[in-house]
């Protein structure tokens, strides 16, 4: 890199992150105390009046993970502590304006850490970084639209434009925004979904037709078994633990399938129990709810090897006692058993136990409370999605529900939990770089034009689109590219390659700091923000993670009188295009936008009187009928190889992880309270026995260095820190370690990212 060019990475830390003791339970009187504290900062009346509008059916949908609200009677605070970090993270007094880039180099920004660049506030105006310039200047909106325009016609086909989306987005402005791409000519639509559940919608379209999952929260309540596999709901999602704890209470199973001991699967105290007089003493002496009921420590994507593992039990149980598969089911519903009979019977234990780490007893174990459940549901999030064999891996996740019939009954089912507050509703809107014919034949129809049928590119192949110059121009609505993606110093290349980066922003962020020749920031409305515009103060909505259409109506004055909301920019840009919509008219009124996404998108007829009436589901055929829309009209067993490790004496298979206090890549805190990490986040946690065989100490700095396809990439100055994780396996925070991640290592079929499985070594630092 460059001595002039702004750094990609984080800098580290100058001093070591110090460990203490971890959390003895997920939530209790500390998430109440953070959340108070974050009143406080907001503004006691502004705070207040924020926080009691989350997740409420007049208020606004959370900007944190997708986890449902209850369909009826909701809490008056129905949010989490990472809801109201979220919130107050939004709704800060804090201001960057045109004098915060005048007086600060985009090279001296970019020599700050994430923290400290997301805590200096909300965005106020549009900012230009021009060709050769080393500040941002302001610039007007009407002239920022015509210079993205006016760049994106000079591309030699539209094909070299991206226009990538962040899972914050609403329905209404996602919908726009592949309209948008798709009548100027491309559908280069890369999303946050392909770094994260794209495995997911690979896997279950393929198994059962749908790439959603089949669960409601209802069936929480029915369910006499749960499987937390590959998850952390804890740091994750937070609110999951109190259908996870009444779930326990009235009897069902928990198994926890996960590397890392992981305290909001241990134990929980629900913070609602501190407002209730009869609960809060014996919650303040109490542990907290016992929730896991057995924890199957797997080695790094060892998921695949325990799941034969369980089906192969019960396999073994059916042949000795009987009554144990669904047979029914199976041969009125599935195609595949016979093949997946065999390749169980052929799979021995021993393979089994090495491949997962995880002693044949205590698989037997899971196996039992399986055979035992007569309505399982199993829950899965980055810790499957993101390995080498994470489509094959969920597959097998779903293998075991069939052999029970646990799919399209009460209480039962698949249940991957998204990790953004949309990102599955972008995908419902058209944000793929490969939507079906039909949706494009309906999208055509309505707006009158011909969509481009080459398929674009994902987020991998537009990193490497841009790497390689085919793609001039990167437009983002939301995210923080840079840091979101693997490998950052290529990605970093990538961006300084292409003409020109926009991006459609809240805060200030690391995407804003590498850039092309030209860089834009567009800055705009928070989901907790009133949307006025010239047809009335308009609302929008989003889609959960089990398929749940909400409005979201912001509540709180805008940070500045300049900001924009995403639909207006989308609209904006399109205008400045000369793109054939009534865009000037959508900006007004996001009723006509919801009229013409009623006629396009299945499942939205009469979307306006719908929505106003209040949350609704989307048909699922899985869930309401036990219809499978795949070639053969069944739901099929699929067999997959258990995964031969390729890791050499003195490597290690790192995993990316998130702390306590940030959200995807927003850093809220230094703090990891949960694991017992204070002040910093350069931490590498490693078994305590690797430690000593390397010759190593706790507190100790360490280079972490991946070699994939003969490239070295290094992260360097790595506290280390013991922890109960397999030997042979280490866990580092991301964005930090995403320099690790290699771009040329992706799920088979799915191109996700390998941030769960990163080969490294361990060397004490230079």
């Amino acid at each position: 890199m460059a001595s002039n060019q702004p750094a990609a990475q984080t800098p580290p830390e100058p001093e070591p992150a110090r460990l203490g003791p971890p959390s003895t339970a997920a939530a209790g009187l500390k998430a109440v105390g953070v959340t108070a504290r974050l009143v406080g900062e907001m503004g006691l009346a502004r705070g207040v009046r924020a926080l009691l509008a989350v997740n409420q059916a007049d208020g606004f949908d959370c900007q944190s993970c997708a986890w449902p609200s209850p369909d009826g009677d909701r809490h008056v605070f129905e949010f989490c502590e990472n809801g109201a970090k979220a919130v107050a993270d939004e709704a800060t007094p804090k201001r960057i304006t045109a004098e915060f880039f005048r007086k600060h180099a985009v090279a001296e920004l970019a020599a700050q850490s994430d923290h400290w660049l997301n805590a200096q506030g909300r965005l106020t105006e549009p900012m230009v970084l021009r060709p050769g310039a080393t500040h941002y200047a302001p610039i007007g909106w009407e002239e920022a639209f015509a210079l993205i325009a006016a760049e994106l016609r000079a591309l030699p086909t539209p094909d070299a434009a991206a226009f990538y989306t962040s899972g914050r987005t609403s329905n209404e402005a996602a919908f726009l925004w592949q309209l948008l791409a798709r009548q100027f000519g491309t559908n280069n639509l890369p999303d946050c979904s392909n770094m994260c559940h794209e495995s997911s919608g690979v896997a279950l379209g393929e198994s059962i037709g749908i790439g959603k999952g089949t669960v409601t929260l209802e069936d929480f309540e029915h369910a006499e078994a749960i499987f937390v596999i590959g998850q952390n709901p804890g740091t994750n999602h937070p609110r999951m633990l109190a259908a996870l704890a009444a779930a326990k209470a009235r009897g069902a199973k928990i198994v926890s399938v996960n590397p890392l001991p992981e305290i909001g699967t241990e134990r929980f105290k629900n913070p609602q129990d501190f407002l209730n007089p009869l609960k809060v003493l014996t919650t303040l002496a109490g542990e907290g709810a016992r929730l896991s009921d057995l924890w199957l420590q797997t080695r790094i994507a060892g998921d695949l090897a325990v799941m034969k593992g369980i089906m192969k039990a019960l396999l073994e149980a059916e042949a000795a006692r009987g009554g144990v598969l669904d047979r029914e089911f199976i041969a009125q519903h599935t195609a595949g058993f016979e093949a997946l009979a065999a390749d169980l019977g052929r799979a021995s234990w021993d393979e089994i136990v090495e491949a997962s780490g995880v002693p044949r007893e205590t698989i037997l174990a899971a196996a039992e409370i399986a055979m035992r459940s007569k309505a399982t549901i199993c829950c899965w999030a980055m810790g499957l999605t993101q390995q080498p064999e994470a489509v094959a891996t969920i597959q097998q996740v779903v293998n075991l529900l069939l052999l029970r019939g646990s799919i399209g009954r009460r209480g039962a089912g698949v249940c991957p939990v998204r990790g953004h507050s949309n990102v599955q509703g972008d995908r419902t809107m058209g944000i793929c770089e490969k939507m079906p014919e039909s949706w494009l034949a309906r999208l055509d129809a309505e707006f009158g034009f011909s969509s481009p049928r080459t398929h674009g590119h994902d987020t991998v192949e537009t990193i490497r689109a841009m790497h390689d110059c085919r793609v001039r121009v990167l437009v983002a609505m939301g995210g923080n590219f840079l840091s979101a993606t693997p490998d950052t110093e290529f990605t970093a290349a990538a961006l300084r390659r292409t003409a020109l980066t926009a991006h459609i922003s809240t805060k200030l962020n690391r995407a804003h700091l590498v850039t092309g020749r030209t860089a834009l920031i567009l800055p705009c409305l928070g989901r907790s923000e009133r949307d006025a515009q010239a047809g009335g103060e308009q609302f929008v909505t989003t889609e959960d993670s089990m398929g749940i259409i909400n409005a979201s109506r912001g509540r709180l004055t805008p940070a500045s009188p300049e900001l924009r909301s995403e639909v207006a920019i989308v609209c904006g840009l399109a205008a400045a295009l000369g793109l054939p919509a009534p865009w000037r008219e959508f900006a007004t009124d996001y009723d006509l936008i919801r009229d013409r996404i009623a006629r396009v998108v299945p499942g939205f007829a009469d979307y306006n009187r719908r929505v106003r009436a209040g949350a609704f589901y989307l048909p699922n055929a899985v869930r309401d009928r036990r219809e499978w829309r795949t070639a053969t009209g069944r739901a099929h067993f699929i067999v997959a190889p258990i995964p031969r490790p390729g890791v050499a004496p003195g490597e290690f298979v790192m995993m990316t992880i998130r702390t306590h206090d940030q959200f995807n890549t927003t850093v809220y805190g230094l703090d990891d309270r949960y694991r017992g990490v204070f002040g910093g986040r350069r931490v590498v946690f490693m078994h305590s026995d690797d430690i000593t065989a390397l010759g190593l100490m706790q507190g100790q700095r360490v280079d972490l260095t991946n070699r994939h396809g003969g490239t070295v990439r290094l992260a360097r100055g790595f506290m280390v820190a013991p922890y109960r994780i397999p030997r042979g396996c280490v866990a580092t925070y991301f964005p930090e370690a995403n320099v690790l991640v290699p771009i040329g290592s992706t799920a088979a079929r799915s191109n996700t990212p390998t941030s769960k499985y990163v080969v490294v070594t361990v060397a004490t630092a230079g």
